[in-house]
């Protein structure tokens, strides 16, 4: 049996070994060793190299700011993965890349030359503007592909991709032309989700709800006449909105068909608009909700029966004016301000002084406004504050508009053409071979599957009520849509604006064309084929137009798995590693981001782009608080870097990493070593002191390794910690390993943790100090040193790979063969990131060894609890007494020196008829009873005086906690924390008192 090792070679004199600092300190190990994995090669993935893939693409961050501590996590996690994979002998790929990231990073760009320069990105041409926000991008990307080199991973730099490079470019543009020329993108006038402070539309997946105070303001609309309704004189109809400033664009009101009033109302009389004297219909429709000032529903409560309705702008009323043919009048500008100039189709007809007065004024000054206008006129009913959801932008965090634009579609539920038409997926109006359905698809057939499972509702719900998916924004910073627009040439074939499109000839090549009647003329829209400049010049002689705009960020992220890889070309990484094997992200961007890669990777190539979804928590601060800037609360990798070592960051991140939804981490002003202040978190000491550890007792093993005599290894010579500590090594390895199969880092952590602080730290090096000392049984002891070592330190690389890497190079200085065989070595590996993950030999597994040692430990600790209760001395030498059944007491006797020696015994006495001796401490452990007499060893006088006025003291404490929560008036009154602090006080005093009185017993 034999183990990788490593192949650094000495490079002091004679050969000898170079030696290990005496302290851990990260900055002198984390430089070196990742100059030693880029040197070797160590992270190039080569197709040609044989094993079987596996891959994983990098969420690609946004180049808008560095990384914070969220990416910290997730990169973390990845790379535990692919190092883990690569150590399992997988041919591995972990793509690196920036995501362009349109609206957000155009903004910051945007903020900062008005703040710098008092410029408006429309001060600049395009191209210049561009070229600003190219700066950002490259000067944020070099500093995020730094971090991630800081923290460890081992990404293929060779292969870094950018959302916006040539290769990522002409992936967009290949995809475009095909999803154009199956119909499936098309330009429609649409209520869509507006940002008025981005000036660009929004998808669904981009909008966050916010709770927010506000109110219902009750207004009343006049009627063109009165109307009698069961003899009573009925002038006006009331309703009630959240959003006054929209009733400019109102084009009728509707009521619910089953009201009673309906009869006399609906289509006899029309309502007169106030403020801009419009007349509109009154029209029944179902969606209203009928008013009930009693009932649970909050519809029905704040309802007046009569809703006015704006199909310009709530996306409910465009529905309703869909229905029955109502005009959509849009009365706002983009940035969200009151203007006739968007689309106000009959301001000739209705503009007088008191609406001229609302041009200009921004969304919420007009609300004012035009409440304070009903106001004066006697026609503000009622005002009645209400919390309600408002949509904001997830870029900007501006109230979103519903707002009617001319957009670019992908169509996510209609039947692609180029495939058969399979029905609809059961239980839902989503067809087999749409888009939607494509996505859908693999996750209903176990395909794709999340961890936790309990993500997959949230992906499988979007995806059953998505609708059509707006794909173009109103952006510089981005892929530019790839359309020409100009008039028809010729006449068109077909004028459906959303079939198959037909096609128009230009030049030598026969464009996908859509055709369109805009204000009586006709306009065609092409779609010009990658890399066919000429084409492109030639539309542009013909007097076509590109359009303006540019392509939602998720489009072109929705290729990254693909388009990384060299699509459409068939490239031999594009072949060998897709479909990539694990996704690693966070709930947020399940329906943003991979919703689409597999929507993409299903109708582009065929496949998915990944079997397995791992959604990580997410991390709050300790008040449960989303780390953030405004908040102050956020922390910098590079700072724990700085304060602590990656290793210890990367370390504690892998450890908080359970199947919760969220982990908190109490965040906590530090000084770094520069002497700067910083955020930090206590939980970061976690890991340092488990580097530290780990160094220092690396260090010691290779120390008592360094004169390891040469000799075969006689396994009959091992004793029973020897065989003990294996059979822990192999439960351990086979632990870690289904642990990782199954993303549980924590799991793997933790029984890792444990077998390294406590079996082999706590039990094993301890046990074997005094073989050590001795040449003739140093052997045995040296040589499994060796091997739990080298296995210890490839267990732990994935997760803390400096410290591994750097013990690995040393350990393999002063021994370079750590197998327990006497056959010959196996090729030493030249780093312990390419080492092989340890195996779970089934002949090293012990489980009687196993539980002949526990009964060793069970004897220790209870001897140890004993001199702590008494305070013994640690060193002080006591004799104890082992009463217990025969099979116990030959494990016992069996390794009574081990015994004698860990629990500073001068005498071990075991019998299965001892007597408890007089003045004695007795500790019962299972069915084992251990005696340790006290005469002697300390006074029992004074002792026995101590404890009881201990007694006393603890009885006092207790007596006046118990008045206490006896207290009516403090149980009520004080705080409900204060109360339950001080019953778990009472009930730690009553623990420490039977601790006292058994004692005391003792020594009666």
């Amino acid at each position: 049996m034999t183990t990788d090792s490593g192949s650094a070679q000495a490079d002091s004199n004679n050969g000898q070994p170079t030696e290990l600092a005496s302290l851990y300190d990260p900055a002198q190990v984390e430089g070196p060793m990742y100059d030693l994995w880029q040197e070797g090669g160590h992270f190039h993935a080569d197709p040609a190299a044989g094993g079987d893939p596996y891959a994983i693409v990098i969420p690609p961050p946004n180049v808008t700011a560095a990384l914070h501590l969220g990416h910290a996590l997730n990169n973390t996690l990845q790379d535990n993965m692919i190092r883990w994979r690569r150590m399992m002998g997988c041919n591995t790929l972990w793509m690196p890349g920036t995501d362009h990231a349109g609206i957000a990073t155009q903004t910051v760009v945007e903020k900062r030359i008005l703040a710098e320069e008092g410029k408006r990105r429309t001060d600049f041409q395009r191209d210049e503007f561009i070229g600003r926000v190219q700066n950002w991008k490259d000067e944020y990307e070099a500093r995020i592909l730094g971090q991630l080199k800081a923290m460890g991973c081992s990404c293929d730099w060779e292969r870094t991709r950018f959302t916006m490079d040539a290769t990522c470019a002409r992936a967009v543009r290949e995809a475009f032309f095909k999803l154009f020329s199956d119909g499936l993108i098309y330009r429609g006038k649409r209520l869509v989700n507006w940002d008025p402070a981005t000036q660009t539309v929004l998808a669904d997946d981009e909008v966050e709800h916010q709770t927010v105070e506000g109110s219902f303001w009750y207004l009343q609309y006049p009627l063109e006449h009165p109307v009698e309704i069961n003899g009573q004189r009925l002038e006006h109809v009331t309703v009630a909105t959240t959003r006054p400033e929209t009733m400019l664009g109102d084009t009728a009101v509707a009521m619910n068909p089953n009201d009673p009033r309906a009869a006399a109302l609906v289509g006899k009389v029309r309502v007169r608009l106030p403020i801009v004297g419009r007349l509109i219909p009154i029209v029944a429709d179902d969606h209203v909700v009928m008013a009930d000032p009693e009932s649970e529903d909050e519809k029905a409560k704040f309802s007046t029966g009569f809703l006015k309705v704006t199909p310009a702008h709530d996306p409910n009323d465009w529905a309703i004016g869909q229905r029955h043919n109502l005009p959509a009048i849009n009365v706002m500008a983009p940035d969200g301000s009151i203007s006739y100039e968007h689309g106000w189709t009959d301001w000739d007809e209705v503009r007088n002084a008191d609406v001229e007065q609302l041009i200009g004024l921004d969304r919420f000054e007009a609300r004012e406004a035009i409440v304070n206008w009903f106001r004066g006129e006697n026609l503000l009913e009622d005002v009645r504050p209400h919390a309600h959801e408002v949509g904001h932008s997830y870029r900007s965090h501006v109230p979103v508009e519903p707002y009617l634009s001319d957009q670019w579609f992908i169509a996510v539920k209609k039947q692609i053409p180029s495939l058969p038409d399979a029905g609809l997926i059961a239980g839902t109006d989503v067809p087999v071979n749409s888009l939607a359905g494509l996505a859908l698809k693999p996750l209903l057939e176990g395909r794709v599957r999340f961890v936790p499972e309990r993500y997959t509702r949230t992906y499988q719900t979007w995806l059953e009520n998505l609708r059509d998916w707006p794909i173009s924004r109103q952006l510089w910073w981005g892929h530019r849509i790839p359309v020409w627009r100009g008039k028809a040439p010729e006449s068109p074939q077909q004028t459906d604006w959303q079939d198959v499109p037909s096609s128009l000839r230009v030049g030598d090549a026969d464009l996908p064309a859509q055709w369109r009647t805009e204000q009586g003329e006709v306009y065609v829209y092409v779609v010009a084929p990658p890399n066919r400049p000429d084409v492109e010049q030639k539309l542009d002689e013909m007097g076509f137009a590109q359009d303006a705009d540019v392509l939602d960020t998720w489009f072109s992220s929705g290729l990254w798995p693909i388009s990384t890889m060299g699509w459409p070309e068939e490239t031999d990484a594009l072949n060998f590693y897709y479909p990539t094997n694990v996704l690693c992200t966070a709930r947020e961007i399940i329906t943003l981001w991979v919703s689409r890669m597999v929507m993409f990777g299903q109708y582009f190539r065929g496949d998915i782009p990944f079997s397995t979804v791992f959604i990580h928590a997410m991390i709050q601060d300790g008040e449960g608080r989303k780390m953030s800037k405004s908040l102050g609360n956020g922390i910098d990798p590079l700072d724990i870097i700085a304060s602590h070592g990656a290793d210890a960051m990367r370390f504690t991140l892998s450890y908080m990493t359970t199947e919760t939804q969220d982990v908190r981490m109490p965040v906590a002003e530090m000084t770094l070593p520069d002497g700067r202040k910083a955020n930090s978190s206590p939980k970061f000491d976690n890991g340092r002191n488990f580097c530290n550890k780990l160094w220092n007792s690396g260090r010691f093993v290779m120390m008592n390794l360094a004169e390891m005599t040469a000799g075969e290894f006689d396994r009959s010579q091992m004793q029973l910690e020897d065989r003990w500590i294996l059979s822990r090594l192999m439960r351990t390895v086979d632990e870690a390993t289904q642990a990782m199969e199954n993303y549980r880092f924590h799991d793997c952590l933790e029984s890792i943790y444990s077998f390294f602080w406590s079996d082999f730290c706590d039990w094993y090096l301890e046990v074997t100090k005094p073989r050590m000392r001795d040449e003739q049984t140093r052997l045995v002891p040296q040589r499994i040193l060796a091997y739990v070592l080298d296995s210890l330190l490839r267990l732990l690389h994935p997760f803390v790979p400096y410290i591994t890497e750097a013990l690995w190079q040393h350990l393999g200085q002063v021994v370079a063969d750590r197998s327990l065989d006497a056959e010959a070595p196996a090729p030493p590996a030249r780093a312990c990131v390419v080492a092989a993950w340890p195996k779970a030999l089934q002949d090293l597994r012990n489980d009687d060894a196993e539980a002949d040692f526990a009964q060793v430990q069970r004897a220790i600790r209870a001897i140890r609890n004993i001199r702590s209760r008494m305070n013994i001395a640690p060193r002080q030498p006591l004799t104890a007494i082992v009463r217990a059944g025969e099979d116990e007491l030959a494990r016992l006797n069996s390794a009574a020196d081990t015994v004698r020696h860990l629990a500073s015994l001068e005498r071990l006495e075991t019998s299965a008829t001892a007597e408890r001796p007089r003045a004695s401490a007795m500790e019962v452990v299972e069915t084992m009873q251990v005696y340790v007499p006290l005469e002697g060893v300390i006074d029992l006088d004074q002792e026995r005086e101590r404890l009881g006025k201990q007694i006393a003291e603890k009885e006092k404490f207790i007596g006046g906690s118990q008045n206490k929560l006896a207290n009516e008036s403090f149980v009520s009154r004080a705080k409900p924390e204060v109360v339950e602090a001080e019953r778990e006080r009472l009930g730690r005093l009553q623990e420490e008192l039977a601790v006292l009185q058994a004692n005391l017993k003792d020594l009666q």
